[in-house]
């Protein structure tokens, strides 16, 4: 399952957030978003984590957490829709 992290600190790494969804089950990959101008982070990333079951329980348990000095929000991500080109 993708897992959508919002309202993260800027000062937040990819290491931090594995740690985190970890104490869940196995993560598979993280991404946090970057500016591309500006090279900081836009406060958001994905998690992939493959056992359903493990993403859901983090899901609830990780949702309006305290991290790093944030309140998060944690939900399970929607379909990216990618608008074809004529």
């Amino acid at each position: 399952m993708k897992i959508f992290v919002a309202k993260l600190s800027s000062k937040t790494t990819s290491d931090d957030l594995k740690n985190l969804f970890e104490r869940f089950g196995r993560v598979t990959n993280v991404k946090i978003i970057m500016d591309h101008e500006t090279k900081r982070s836009k406060c958001y990333g994905f998690v992939d984590m493959p056992n359903d079951s493990e993403a859901y329980v983090a899901v609830v348990e990780l949702n309006e957490m305290e991290f790093q000095g944030n309140i998060i929000n944690v939900k399970k991500s929607k379909p990216q829709i990618v608008a074809k080109r004529q």
